[in-house]
């Protein structure tokens, strides 16, 4: 039984096991033998307590309480022996969930593929023409890479140890990760005209996985219960709408197949993706680890209790929510993400920022980070990474102001500069006030792919980018502005609804700004300025969480929010 113990807790999928433990614990399952244990109890009770110290710390109380309950009953965990003793130890060949039939392989490059064995055990794994050999490491894992392989398939996977696992219907085509929070995971189903897009949603060659929502400290290595689905009007309502019509924009430009990795999780905070010893070391986010860490003591402490009163058991259970949340530190990239990080993909698009825009101004440094934590793991070189600015959203003001969700924008666009191989999709016309959830995501899949086909796959004739503020020049009571990615002549710009530009504010050295009229020059440059500001030094455009705005380029794609100024914002200490 020790034996079996101390396997159990040095096993690959502590993450499994651990979510098995906290079920047992949350029904009372747990039942004890108390004559078998006392002889082992003391050699067990030093190796359960060490392990269960870090996952206290962690904040994985469940584990914990259920532990400490063995631990104060001198009594052994029969049950768990009984739940894992057979299933979870055992020798056969195992691959993680990404891995499965109808799935899509990036083609033209090596892909890996991964999974567990019994120390020392031969594994071979053959595709198309290729047979490749891999020796089960101490660990129990193995890994290896296939060569590249030529769009085209059907093909079978096969996967021999002591045990063959097949997979069939495997396409080789493009392959992308759509990630974020909720208008990323916002479905088909919930988009616009959800009865038309079913219908048509014949598909074969495009697929989807749709992965859980999973929050814990602990890595999760395998999600067993979510498969590849091929696009069917049957299944295409589960899909990702972002992500299917992203997808399908390109099945229909390129002609391949596309298989989409969806591990988006709705209200999910950029932190909640990041490896947490990258949060832990730097300095910027420090005070923000420090919540987190008076969050989990305080969860750990009231989980060892057993005399709870009424207002702690309701603290209790908002700690518990938030432990296994969306927004903890790492627990996304823990009980998600790294159960397909290494899988071939050609790039990842991204919709997130909603539930970090009170901290605008950190994510000016927590989204780059992220985003090249993500490159430097995946071991796929700087792959693209396209993501979707916020729209807009909340009421109209009346007058100018502040806004975070502006700042949080602005952070958006200043990633482009921050890292190569990156490009934003400006969604400005497309949110709607009283929904935070927009229904109109296929105008968004489309803009995502532009970025994509354009820059990744280089077809031509494709516009991607957005106008974007270059440079401002004050010629007396005027502000006149340069943007790039527009043609320099009127006719390079369209605005929407009406023929004056609208959306633009102006400022003085108070900075104070008030509405303003603006024309377009002949060269394509705008003109601003305001009867009210003499001197003015500053524009905005687009500035607050709903803007009245109406400026396009020639090509369709909507001016970029923007500001000249670089005035503190209302996020600019929130940390």
């Amino acid at each position: 039984m020790e034996q079996k113990i101390s396997r159990l807790i040095s096993m690959p999928h502590r993450g499994q096991v651990q979510e098995n433990l906290d079920r047992i614990a949350v029904k009372s399952a747990i039942q004890f033998d108390r004559s078998r244990c006392d002889d082992l109890f003391p050699r067990l009770a030093a190796r359960v307590v060490r392990t269960s110290v870090f996952n206290l710390l962690k904040g994985n109380g469940f584990m914990f309480r259920a532990l400490l309950r063995t631990v104060q009953s001198r009594a052994c965990l029969a049950t768990v022996v009984l739940t894992f003793g057979s299933a979870s130890v055992q020798a056969d060949v195992k691959l993680p969930n990404v891995f499965g039939s109808h799935m899509v392989l990036q083609q033209g490059q090596k892909n890996k593929v991964w999974g567990t064995a019994s120390a020392g055990e031969a594994v071979a794994v053959t595709i198309d023409k290729q047979s490749h050999k891999a020796t089960a490491g101490a660990d129990g894992k193995w890994q290896v890479m296939l060569e590249p392989l030529t769009v085209g398939g059907p093909h079978e996977l096969s996967v021999k140890g002591k045990n063959e696992i097949k997979f069939d219907d495997v396409l080789v085509g493009e392959v992308w990760i759509c990630s974020g929070q909720s208008n990323m995971q916002w479905s088909v189903n919930s988009a616009n005209d959800p009865d038309l897009e079913r219908a048509a949603a014949k598909h074969p060659k495009l697929r989807m996985i749709n992965f859980p929502q999973v929050g814990t400290q602990e890595e999760i290595w395998t999600h067993d219960d979510r498969q590849w689905q091929v696009c069917s009007p049957e299944t295409v309502g589960g899909f990702s709408a972002v992500g299917y019509f992203f997808a399908r924009q390109l099945h229909r430009t390129l002609d391949v197949p596309v298989g989409m990795i969806n591990n988006a999780w709705g209200g999910s905070a950029c932190e909640a993706w990041i490896n947490r010893d990258l949060l832990t070391k730097n300095a910027i986010y420090q005070p923000l680890m420090e919540r987190w860490i008076l969050e989990e003591r305080a969860f750990a402490e009231l989980s060892a209790k057993t005399d709870l009163n009424e207002e702690q058991k309701k603290q209790l259970a908002g700690l518990q929510g938030r432990m296994r949340g969306n927004a903890r530190p790492s627990n996304i990239y823990n009980g998600v993400l790294k159960s397909h990080m290494g899988y071939g993909i050609r790039g990842a698009i991204w919709y997130q920022g909603e539930s970090n825009a009170d901290r605008a101004y950190q994510y000016r440094d927590l989204f780059p980070l992220m985003i090249k934590s993500w490159r430097d793991e995946w071991g796929n070189g700087d792959f693209p990474f396209y993501w979707v600015q916020l729209a807009d959203f909340t009421q109209e003001k009346p007058e100018p102001a502040e806004s975070n969700w502006a700042e949080l924008r602005e952070a958006q666009t200043m990633t482009m500069k921050r890292l190569p191989n990156t490009g934003e999709a400006v969604i400005i016309d497309i949110g709607e006030g009283k929904d935070i959830h927009p229904k109109n995501k296929v105008d968004v899949g489309r803009r995502l792919a532009r970025w994509a086909l354009a820059e990744t796959y280089k077809v031509q004739g494709i516009p991607c980018r957005s106008p974007l503020y270059k440079s401002m020049e004050k010629q007396d009571n005027k502000i006149v502005l340069t943007f790039d990615n527009v043609a320099p002549a009127p006719n390079g710009w369209r605005p929407f609804d009406v023929a004056e530009p609208r959306g633009f504010a102006i400022a003085g050295e108070d900075k104070k700004f008030v509405w303003a009229t603006a024309k377009i020059l002949p060269d394509g440059r705008i003109e601003v300025a305001s009867d009210a500001i003499k001197a003015p030094v500053a524009v905005r455009y687009a500035w607050a969480n709903n803007p009245v705005c109406n400026m396009f380029s020639s090509a369709g794609l909507p001016l970029t929010p923007f500001r000249t100024d670089d005035w503190p914002g209302v996020t600019a200490n929130a940390k």
